[in-house]
């Protein structure tokens, strides 16, 4: 008896045994999929995904990817003689930049019907100088020529003209940065690491945000984002859920070069603003006082808390409220500015901030120290040259 029970075990086992190894081949013979499989149904695409796919099929055309070749040259090209000594200017701060060849790529929109494109400045900069070239590749893939119309430093933004095009896309929608809300959607349309036509999409992160940009300003009022912004994306929109223009996208936070989740949009209603009078005057009108600015760096090793005057231009506000420069014989500091409408100075972006928000034509009260005695000045700004203030 128990032998006969050992004999049934044993083939029980050999049995699941055999099955256990042959079940592949058992499963293999009898359900391969040796033809094409069908296609199961999808449904309908949800509410969100037909927006984003919407959005993206109407915004698309009116991006453009921008090639800006930089001029072949052999010298340096060095910043103008520093004749105040150890403060510089603030709007060259003693730079030098190598010349060189290379292509900037980047992203750029359609402004309107005429063939205006809006881009960041620094994406074509390097072809600005010394005769580049510029050319945009349209959704269509046709390639066509571009020109500088005009560039805002100060803002990083430039216009750039198409040449002829067989079919001119349509310009973008504009919307505002006024009523922005922190965790609405964002869509950002470019052409990172030269790929064209991508599309990311995130959330408004923070509004109010300030940025640094050339010529000693800071950008207030700056959009940052969570939607994906890589090399390739400069220039190019960000948009709401509706497909408006809401932001020029600028710049990254990012240690490693790529995107780490934090980026930073020019907003629409300053790109509104400033796009016009480049369009019109191939410049931006900037609200200034006519003073130049010593680097801020030596004015902090020095022990200085304010924004010391190098030169004042003739004629500007400044000087007929009698604000004075160094001394370019003796070297001397004269006027330091620690106050402008109320607020306190301590940097050329506080005073610049302030400058721009009472605009153009506008009354500015400064608090000016000068051998240790503060004393208030009352100056009208003006229009200035875009590296001046």
């Amino acid at each position: 008896m128990p032998d006969r029970f050992v004999r049934i075990a044993l083939g029980v086992t050999l049995g699941l045994l055999i099955a256990f190894v042959a079940q592949p081949y058992i499963l293999a013979f009898l359900y391969s999929a040796e033809s094409p499989r069908a296609v199961t149904a999808r449904g309908d695409l949800s509410a969100a995904e037909r927006t984003t796919v919407d959005l993206f099929a109407r915004a698309s055309p009116s991006v453009v990817h921008v090639f800006a070749q930089a001029a072949a040259r052999g010298q340096a090209l060095m910043d103008p003689d520093d004749e105040f000594g150890q403060f510089g200017q603030e709007e060259d701060g003693g730079r030098q930049q190598q010349g060189g060849s290379g292509t900037q790529t980047g992203t750029g929109f359609v402004w309107d019907a005429a063939g205006h494109v809006v881009t960041n400045n620094h994406v074509v900069e390097a072809a600005t100088k010394g005769g580049g070239s510029i050319s945009a590749r349209l959704s269509s893939g046709e390639v066509v020529s571009a020109r500088v119309v005009g560039t805002a430093k100060s803002y990083d933004l430039a216009v750039l003209q198409l040449g002829r095009v067989a079919k001119m896309p349509p310009p973008l929608a504009l919307g505002t940065s006024a009523d922005l809300k922190v965790g609405q959607a964002a869509f950002a349309i470019g052409n990172p690491f030269g790929l064209d036509h991508t599309l990311t999409t995130g959330v408004i992160s923070a509004l109010q945000r300030r940025l640094p940009t050339q010529e000693g300003r800071e950008l207030s009022g700056v959009i940052q984002t969570d939607a994906a912004i890589n090399p390739g994306n400069s220039g190019g929109p960000l948009l709401d859920s509706a497909g408006r223009l809401i932001g020029v996208n600028t710049a990254i936070y990012s240690p490693s070069g790529a995107s780490a989740g934090i980026g930073f949009a020019v907003p629409v209603d300053v790109v509104n603003r400033v796009v016009p009078d480049l369009i019109r005057n191939g410049r931006v009108r900037n609200p200034g006082i006519g003073i130049i600015a010593g680097q801020e760096a030596t004015a902090a090793r020095l022990g200085i808390d304010g924004v010391v005057v190098v030169r004042v231009l003739p004629g500007s506000p400044a000087a007929q409220a009698g604000i004075a420069g160094i001394d370019a014989r003796s070297g001397n500091i004269g006027d330091v500015i620690v106050g402008a409408n109320g607020r306190p100075v301590h940097r050329l972006a506080d005073l610049t901030a302030v400058v721009e928000e009472a605009g153009l034509d506008k009354p500015v009260n400064l608090l000016v120290e000068r051998d240790g005695r503060v004393r208030s000045v009352r100056v009208t700004t003006t229009d200035v040259a875009q590296s001046r203030l």
